[in-house]
């Protein structure tokens, strides 16, 4: 902390303090030193240095220091001391009374003193009080509200304040404080050292408009000449000792705490040592030091600061910038003073706005309520503003306060308007951004009020006379300056890691304050007088007094701006700028109005009557007599015989449709379709919605939604309402999402889109309402158009105007909205930037940009049109096109500002309505044949008008173009309509073309003989139709007046021609206005054109990576391709095309066509004839001989320019002699064809090209004209009136950037203002402030973005429809003809509920296996097959298996089983991931058994959920787990599931249906997952609430075998422990429950078929399926009668194909899959074979039959299961385990011979036997091909041997069943691992035939050997060597081995 605050602080008030001898000795050494090494610098007196009595001496130490605080709102480094070496002494603090109050913010009495809280609150303040703001340094973002006694505040200087205090506190009410000290206390301040007044009181606070309490002026303590004009020189050299002049230190007003422009640069050597004289030499090299404290904007790497050295005087002095400075002007007690202050709206407010009110920082229309011609708050001796200074100037000057103090202006001050923008500026761009605090250190300097105020001249030098100074061009010029400055320094700190201190940059020599006036006087001497310099010596009074001394005596009359400088050697520059030129002056102040009060404005001077002046002097133009008068003449004349080329466009059409011949086919009105583009918007937008789901943080669970509503928000436009809901009926969305049935009524459609007006919060609470009473609804809230309102709900700044002002932010931001876990809030505009803040709702990933059509110069959406937007119209102003389509009116312009400087006191906008009203007025009559009217119009608008006259005459239908002509200011709309129909009805052209109001209010209102038109192309048999949209107003020939301050949605229909733009707010530059008012115009255009193809082509290769609204992500930037860059350079000038007529030429418009012509030559020349000759006559009145030579005839050439034009003109409308043809075809090829065709539609032609727009010039140069970045001018203008740069140090826009990029870039530079409706939204961690269910589609105007969102609804409903819907597997049973006995025999009645034992133990076993997933293995012969089954060698290949089986699809009932997927309020417990519920822990246990097969004792892990701990039994010292209870077979409870349920899985962590909440009906049970163990830890996190058997690691590449064996075994173990342990407890081992489920992963829904059996007789029945939940099924079947008999227990599998013969006997005795109940009892001695990975339920199924046990299948139940892509036995690979590229690899590779050099593969052996087996036993059973009726016998296994071979089971066991095998004879011999079981007498009973072979298999070799001599096998079979193989593993792989033989 610089040790001068800390002095300050210590000495308290001014108050008598103690000196510590440091402090002392400091400043002694320092002094001393100073004077010894400068001649010429007289020392201070030490102790006024020390006390701060003395008037001046450190005031400006404390001021410059304060300064930097206030400015930043930071207080905390006056009581950190972090880079003092002693720190300050604490202030103790008394401590508050007991049970007082002691939060922040609040007074000791606990009432709120924060100004948020209580601005709107009635204060009572006595008299001679005034209302501050104190600052507390625990509430950085807040001021507390005090009342003071304003004796006790500064004057203006900062002086005459009264020392002491006296306060009341506003909270509580309690009054007389006369110390400070005891009242911060009171409103707990909580200071850490001694209460002052100076430095916590900071504001003054003011009532703004609305009555509220802002904000105000600083209160500037101590002294006003030296407030904040320090720098870092100056500074110390006013206050220690003087430095000469010459040292070349410049001065500097930071308003930010900065170092100022190079204090590390003087001009010499002396002065370098002078300025860090007191610096110890190891940081004499540094200019780090200067910044003595550290900055908020700048952070000093204090560290090795404060180890180098302490701080010292000059240090502090250096970095000192001014204190906030209150503007000068009316003293408190004025009665104006109000207003004044209203009028600022605090202009000083911090670059960073913390809790600013409405700083004007570039703003164009810079808020200002109040008249806008107050002047600012001054100080000094006052300047009278002469009388009459309007009336001399005939415009009011425009007054810039720049640097330093401002004098007070009294007189005729309603005269002139004063403005803070430019302070704003220069305060901003002292501020050096956040972006350049990495830098370090203080070698970067901001730059320096001189260079500032030199820069500012330079600028106003190089303006055209027509030009308007822009600020962000100033910004633009401050940065590129300051960059090329510092670019070594920024240079060398992008390179290098930034050291502590870097080595000095080489000085550059700043600008003095005695040069400057010298320079600026210097610029400005070569600008023809345009700039004017005054200086002044004392202040700028004198200057401003001069400045208006010369306007009075007209010696400014060339002069557009005058320079004020007032620089004196001891202090820094005070500066201003006034505006003189009447244009600019007039341009800047129209700028200043809110929207509102520009049509306040013009509103009064419309009612008033001041316009009268304006017509009366149009009426004097007119040589002829007033043009009313001309008017009615001609209509007394021509009333009975209408101009006969008139009546026939007129009625032609209703003749020629009445004869039925030629109509033109050119009308069609388009009809919803939804193009390529649209589409991928909207998958963009889906996968937006997806991604959103996907996430972890749960914000919407799209699982939980079964359908989709909506809302669509647009503006409150009438025309918009109705565009939206014909795209919404013709779009089929709402019979689509199922909102609504067959035919819809427009009533209804209405219910689904809200104007935001008056009455929308009533449907928006039935918006509301519905979402709430529908969870499972996803309501999808769209607000179209969405920057049009974003005025935040507080702040709504004309309420009495805007009835719907901050309706968005109070509908679409309420609580409800933003809190409904079902609803997402879609924004959609073209406009985005307001949406794209510092503090937006939207996430950066959420936004969704309209995709580029190009990507590398590919089309990548093949479309049949070509979109026109704003790039596409600006790259038509370039030269080499051949038309440009942005244009301006030259001669309307001048006749615009000749008027302007004759009524000065009119608003711009009425004389340029006034003005273009007249030309449209002398247009129309031109062309009615009054041709000396062409005199009083521009050519633009003759043309306008005689294309849309003529329009109608050259279609044989009548069809016509429209004329857009956009009014903004409603009133003057009003006007312009009623004196153009006037003139239209006059003119008898009331039936030619149609005059229509739109009013955003109100609907359309059109003629009756035009509806009747309109009706007939439409084919419209509806008597009542009127149309309601622009849209429908396609073909019809109008001016459609288009009013409304902003346009809000409304769509064009294709025959428009014009745009006419010129009446566009101009002043307002604002990049929304601007890119809006464009949009108008955007266009779709045919692709397929043929006459225009010069043309187009030209325009679409125009570079795609605009960065105009239409630009985007996932595009490459085009450079090769197109043609604006293969263009020479000297082409890339722009095209003089644009003024269609310089001023000079409209009074000679009359060349146009000779007097003689007859109006029907003139009604017939058509548009582009003009354009022709408009074209040439711009380009040689241009003198651009040299771009017009080569379209021009040679002839033309020499001709003069009155000649020119004449001549070519006449060629043309007369003869088109062929010279003229082709100069015309050459110089506009896409009218040739057009000028041979006049008949041709005109509205035909129209859709074929993008209108043409017109724009008033200043707009026209802003647009066309590029930055140095190469953009349009207008990109870089505020993107929004209600957000503002967050620096004036932004780095300019690139022409490179994507429309993400450039959302990125406002993101990081814009920050809301307090009246948009972002501005509260923000906190410290920037995440939380983005909604997660918010996204932001943006695109251009006109493009298509309704139908793109539509489209989304649409699939967005289907894919939630997809969602609950699941693929299940629907196939016939196979085999279904194989029937074991005869089908009339049945043992059980069709409605009987369960089997009968004895019945059942009747029933025989059916070997045929009938799963339709066992389409291609082996048949299972159960007896001699005397028919041939169906030949199954249309085998599929292994992976089409899961491709190629039919599905259905099926949507999920209630009782469905679930993946990780489905979160719902139920199941959330149960799954483990409520947040309510604690992270469910779960404790490993080990559980060990032994097995005698496989030799060893098992372990398997429990991974068991602390809530799942109940199932188990743990013993209880150890709480070792000792088995899992089982409950008994007597047991009856509605509650709970007997059976255990186990589920093997693998690699369906994710998509495995282990959520059975639901199917089991909430019903308690208990599920296992058997998992492997490399699994285990995924499918804990996925399912963190499941017990999970873990299998051991041996069994890691197993099959399902090996889990289904080991369930088993497990479960067959702890029926023994249960036994044992309930024994104890006098439980019988029998009534143990014996049984356990063994369920797939993806078994979805189960079915039960409920029969009826009430017909007649026995055999009539019907039955019906319908979903039940698991638990119904499983507690049926646990209820069978003497169920523990069954040793298995299944059902069928679900199939829509199900016949009712299969259904006719409930229970069948036959294999069961998928999902059995498993009597563990009684299956003890039959074990599956753990090594299988295919078929092994089959296997078990013949094992436990053959061992005599009953499997039992229920008929009335059925399984439905999910098709899953992924895991299950797809997840094992089959690959080699040499090279790790996948090669696949045949099954035939499978096995190989013993010894061979067969390359071996990473597969577990007996997987390759199986699959080898499948596809290749043919060459081990050549005879059993297709030899049914003699299968293979296989003995003690079922192995697949494929399709074509059929097998037969028999078991070696002792009394196992088999079949009759007498009579079979055998076509092979397969014995797979045989066990003792089988020996060679059992083997000799079987009968083979004569070649069949045998296949052995065994583990190794030398146990095929024993094999073979055990079972005396070399008896009746032969081998031979070769016939011996193994599959191809590796040795330590445990390959098996075959031997095959064949039978003798």
């Amino acid at each position: 902390m610089p040790w001068s605050q800390q002095l300050t602080i210590q000495m308290g008030n001014s108050y008598a303090g103690q000196l510590k001898t440091t402090r002392f000795e400091e400043v002694l050494h320092n002094s001393i030193e100073a004077s010894l090494r400068s001649n010429n610098l007289v020392p201070r007196p030490i102790f006024s240095q020390l006390y701060l009595e003395a008037e001046q001496q450190l005031s400006s130490l404390e001021a410059g220091n304060r300064a930097d605080n206030e400015e930043e709102e930071e207080e905390e480094e006056e009581e950190e001391g972090s880079e003092s070496s002693s720190p300050p002494v604490s202030y103790q603090v008394k401590p508050p009374p007991e049970g007082c109050c002691t939060t922040d913010g609040f007074c000791q009495a606990g009432k709120d003193l924060r100004l948020v809280s209580i601005s709107n609150e009635h204060i009572e303040v006595p008299s001679g009080f005034l209302l501050v703001g104190a600052k507390s340094p625990n509430l950085p973002d807040h001021l507390l509200v005090c009342a003071v006694d304003k004796r006790f505040l500064p004057d203006d200087n900062g002086r005459n304040a009264l020392l002491g205090f006296s306060g009341n506190c506003v909270g509580c009410g309690k009054k007389g404080f006369c110390y400070f000290t005891e009242f911060s206390n009171h409103i707990n301040l909580k200071l850490t050292t001694q209460p002052k007044k100076q430095k916590h009181l900071k504001y003054y606070l003011v009532r703004n408009a609305q009555g509220a309490l802002t904000k105000g002026s600083v209160i500037c303590w101590k002294g006003a000449e030296f407030r904040g004009r320090q720098s870092s020189t100056s500074t110390c050299s006013s206050t220690l000792f003087q430095l000469p002049e010459s040292s070349g230190l410049s001065g500097s007003t930071s308003s930010e705490p900065l170092p100022p422009a190079n204090p590390s640069a003087p001009a010499g050597t002396q002065q370098t040592a002078a300025a860090v004289d007191h610096i110890p030499s190891t940081a004499a090299f540094s200019s780090a030091v200067y910044n003595g404290k550290e900055s908020p904007k700048q952070q000093l790497m204090k560290n090795n600061l404060s180890a180098l050295t302490r701080p010292s005087v000059l240090g502090t002095l250096t970095n000192s910038g001014p204190p906030k400075k209150r503007h000068k002007g009316w003293s408190p007690e004025s009665p104006s003073s109000t207003e004044t202050w209203n009028l600022q709206l605090n202009p000083q407010a911090s670059n960073r706005i913390k809790n600013d009110g409405g700083s004007l920082s570039s703003l164009p229309h810079s808020a200002l309520v109040g008249p806008a011609s107050s002047p600012m708050v001054g100080s000094g001796e006052p300047v009278s503003v002469p009388d009459n200074l309007l009336k001399i100037c005939k415009a009011k000057p425009v007054i810039f306060k720049g640097h330093g103090n401002f004098p007070y202006l009294c007189g005729n001050i309603n005269d002139v308007i004063v403005s803070p923008l430019l302070y704003t500026c220069y305060r901003n761009s002292q501020s050096l951004s956040r972006a350049y605090e990495q830098y370090g250190a203080s070698t970067i300097q901001p730059i320096s009020e001189e260079m500032q105020l030199l820069l500012t001249v330079y600028y106003l030098v190089q303006l055209a006379a027509d030009q308007v100074p822009l600020i962000e061009d100033l910004e633009q010029i401050f940065m590129r300056s300051w960059r090329e400055s510092h670019l070594s320094e920024i240079r060398q700190y992008q390179q290098a890691v930034p050291q502590a201190f870097p080595q000095l940059p080489s000085p550059i020599t700043p600008v003095t304050s005695a040069q400057l006036p010298w320079l600026a006087g210097l610029a400005a001497s070569s600008c023809n007088d345009s700039v004017h310099i005054i200086e002044c010596s004392y202040s700028l009074a004198e200057g401003l007094s001069e400045m208006f001394k010369l306007l009075i005596e007209g010696k400014l009359i060339k002069t557009n701006y005058v320079v004020i400088i007032c620089a004196s050697r001891n202090r820094a520059i005070d500066s201003c700028i006034v505006i003189t030129g009447k244009y600019q002056a007039r341009v800047l102040s129209e700028s200043m109005l809110s929207p509102s009060d520009y049509q306040k404005e013009v509103n009064y001077q419309l009612v008033t009557g001041k316009v009268e002046t304006l017509g009366s002097f149009f009426s004097t133009l007119c040589p002829e007599g007033d043009i009313d008068l001309l008017l009615e003449k001609f209509y007394q004349e021509n009333q009975g015989h209408i101009s006969s080329s008139l009546s026939a466009s007129v009625n032609k059409p209703t003749a020629v449709n009445g004869a039925g011949t030629a109509v033109c086919t050119s009308y069609e009105i388009e009809r919803h379709q939804i193009r390529p583009f649209q589409l991928a918007v909207a998958q963009k937008l889906l996968s937006h919605i997806c991604s959103i789901a996907d996430s972890s943080t749960q914000n919407l669970d799209l699982g939980s939604f079964e359908k989709i509503d909506f809302l669509i928000c647009v503006p409150p436009s009438e025309v918009t309402y109705q565009q939206t809901l014909f795209h919404l009926w013709h779009s089929g969305i709402l019979l689509e999402l199922g909102l609504e049935k067959e035919h819809l009524t427009k009533q209804r459609v209405e219910q689904y889109v809200m104007k935001l007006d008056a009455e929308a919060q009533i449907k928006f609470k039935i918006f509301l309402q519905n979402s709430m009473q529908n969870p499972h609804t996803l309501f999808v809230l769209i607000h179209d158009h969405a920057h049009w309102d974003l005025m935040s709900a507080m702040h709504s700044l004309y309420p009495q105007t805007e009835l719907s002002s901050g309706l968005v932010d109070r509908l679409l931001n309420c609580r409800e909205v933003k809190e409904a876990p079902n609803i997402v809030t879609l924004h959609v505009t073209s406009f985005p930037y307001a949406l794209q803040t510092q503090h937006t709702h939207i996430s950066p990933y959420n936004e969704i940009h309209w995709p580029s059509s190009y990507s590398n110069g590919v089309d990548l959406y093949h479309e049949n049109k070509k979109y026109f937007g704003l790039s596409e119209f600006i790259e038509s102003t370039l030269s080499g096109h051949s038309i440009p389509l942005l244009r301006y009116d030259s001669s309307f312009e001048a006749m615009v500002m000749a008027l302007g400087k004759r009524f000065p006191r009119l608003h711009s906008a009425v004389i340029r309505t006034f003005v273009l009203i007249q030309h449209y007025s002398a247009a129309m009559m031109a062309v009615c044949g009054l041709s000396q009217m062409k005199n009083y119009t521009s050519v633009e608008t003759l043309e306008i008008t005689q294309n849309l006259i003529n329009s109608s005459r050259q279609c044989p239908s009548g069809h016509g173009l429209m004329v857009v002509l956009r009014i903004p200011c409603i009133p003057l709309a009003a006007v312009a309509y009623e004196r153009l129909y006037n003139v239209r009805e006059r003119l008898a052209l009331e039936d030619n073309f149609e005059i229509i109001l739109g009013n955003p209010n109100s609907g359309i209102t059109i003629g009756k003989h035009f509806v009747e038109q309109l009706k007939i192309w439409q084919k419209i048999e509806d008597v009542d139709w009127r149309p309601q949209t622009y849209l429908e107003l396609e073909g019809l020939p109008c001016i459609l007046i288009f009013s409304g301050m902003d346009p809000q949605g409304e769509s064009l229909p294709r025959s428009l021609r014009y745009c006419d733009l010129r009446l566009i707010n101009s002043s307002s530059l604002v990049r929304t206005s601007l890119e809006q008012e464009l949009g108008l115009a955007a266009y779709f255009v045919s692709s397929e054109l043929h006459t225009e193809k010069a043309v187009v082509n030209d325009v679409l290769e125009s570079d795609p990576e605009k960065l105009s609204s239409t630009d985007n992500e996932d595009e490459e930037i085009v450079t090769e391709g197109s043609t604006s860059e293969k263009r020479s350079p000297m082409k890339r000038e722009r095209s003089r095309s644009h003024d269609s007529a310089s001023s000079s030429l409209s009074s000679k418009a009359s060349t146009f066509c000779t007097e003689s012509s007859p109006p029907q030559v003139l009604s017939n020349s058509t548009e582009e004839t003009t354009n022709n000759y408009e074209r040439q006559k711009q380009k040689v009145d241009k003198g651009a001989q040299t771009t017009v030579s080569k379209h021009l005839p040679p002839v033309t050439e020499q001709l003069d320019m009155k000649q020119n034009i004449k001549s070519t003109q006449v060629s043309i409308t007369s003869s088109s002699s062929p010279p003229f043809s082709s100069s015309s075809s050459s110089s506009a090829p896409a009218h040739n064809s057009f000028i041979l065709q006049t008949s041709q539609c005109s509205m035909t032609k129209a859709s074929k090209q993008p209108p043409i727009v017109f724009l008033p010039k200043l707009v026209y140069d802003i647009i066309t004209s590029t930055d140095s970045s190469g953009l349009p001018k207008s990109s870089s203008l505020l993107p929004y009136h209600s957000v503002m740069w967050a620096s004036s140090f932004r780095p300019l826009m690139s022409k490179m950037m994507t429309c993400t990029e450039q959302s990125l870039y406002y993101r990081q530079w814009t920050v809301p203002k307090p009246i948009h409706m972002d501005y509260n939204n923000r906190s410290e961690g920037r995440m939380d402030t983005f909604h997660p269910r918010r996204l932001l589609l943006s695109g251009p105007p006109q493009i298509g973005k309704t139908g793109a969102y539509l489209q989304f609804l649409s699939i967005l409903s289907r894919m939630l429809i997809r969602l609950t819907e699941v693929d299940v597997y629907d196939e016939e049973e196979i085999n279904i003809n194989i029937k074991e006995e005869e089908s009339d025999q049945y043992y059980h009645q069709p409605g009987d509920m369960w089997p009968d034992l004895e019945s059942f133990k009747k029933m025989p076993f059916d070997y045929t296996i009938h799963d339709p997933k066992y389409e291609d293995a082996s048949l299972i012969c159960s007896k001699l097959q005397t028919t041939n089954s169906e030949d199954k060698s249309k085998s599929r290949r292994q992976e089409d298996m899961y491709t190629c089986r039919q599905t259905t699809r099926m949507r999920l009932s209630k009782y469905a089983a679930y993946n990780t997927y489905h979160h719902c309020e139920q199941c959330h417990q149960y799954m483990g991931f409520n947040p309510r519920y604690q992270i469910y822990e779960s404790t490993l246990h080990a559980f060990a058994f032994s097995y005698s097969m496989l030799g060893e004792e098992i372990q398997l892990h429990f991974i068991i959920p602390k809530s799942k701990e109940h199932h188990f039994v743990f013993s209880q010292p150890g709480r070792q787990l000792e088995s899992m209870r089982l409950p008994l077979v007597t047991d009856k409870s509605e509650d709970y599931i007997k059976s255990p349920t186990f589920t093997p899985t693998t690699g369906r962590h994710e998509h495995g249906l282990f959520n059975l909440y639901h199917a089991m009906d909430g019903a308690s049970h208990l599920h296992v997952l058997v998992v492997k163990e490399y699994e285990m830890a995924i499918y804990k996190k996925y399912w963190p609430n499941h017990i999970m058997l873990v299998l051991p690691s041996i069994f890691n590449s197993a099959g399902v075998g090996a889990a289904h064996f080991l369930i088993k075994e497990l479960s067959y173990h702890n029926l023994e422990l249960e036994r044992n342990r309930q024994e104890e407890l006098g439980i019988k081992p029998q009534d143990i429950w014996p049984f356990i489920v063994i369920s797939d992963d993806s078994c979805v829904m189960w079915n039960a078929v409920e029969v009826d059996c009430s017909g007649d007789r026995k055999s009539d029945y019907t039955w019906t399926e319908r979903n039940v939940s698991l638990k119904q099924i499983l507690q049926h079947i646990e209820a069978t009668p003497n169920v523990t008999h069954y040793a298995l227990i299944g059902m069928r599998k679900w199939s829509s194909k199900t016949n009712s013969a299969e259904i006719k006997e409930p229970f069948s005795c036959c294999h069961v899959h998928d999902f059995i109940m498993l009597n563990v009892d009684l299956t003890q001695n039959v074990q599956y074979n753990q090594n299988r990975f295919t078929c092994d339920d089959v296997d078990f199924n013949l094992r436990v039959h053959s061992a005599g046990l009953l499997i039992c299948r229920f008929n009335h139940f059925n399984v439905m299961k999910k098709q899953i892509a992924v895991g299950g036995q797809r997840s094992f690979h089959i690959k080699s385990k040499v090279s790790d590229t996948p090669v696949s690899i045949s099954p035939a590779q499978y096995i190989c011979a013993p010894d061979s050099k067969h390359t071996f593969l990473a597969a577990p052996a007996q997987l390759l036997l199986e699959k080898y087996l499948q596809y290749h036993s043919h060459r081990f059973f050549p005879l059993s091909l297709k030899n049914y009726s003699h299968p293979v016998l296989s003995v003690d296994c079922y192995l697949n041997l494929g399709p074509q071979i059929a097998v037969c089971y028999v078991s070696s066991r002792p009394h196992s069943l088999n079949i009759s095998s007498s009579g079979l004879t055998f076509s092979g011999l397969l014995l797979y691992l045989c066990d003792s079981f089988v020996v060679a007498s059992f083997l000799k009973k079987f009968h083979f035939l004569k070649g069949a072979t045998l296949c052995v298999i065994c583990q190794d070799r030398n146990s095929l050997r024993q094999t073979v001599v055990r079972l005396e096998l070399e008896d009746e079979w032969q081998f031979r060597l070769r016939d011996e193989f193994q599959t191809a593993n590796a040795k330590e792989d445990r390959p098996l081995f075959f031997l095959t033989g064949r039978h003798i």
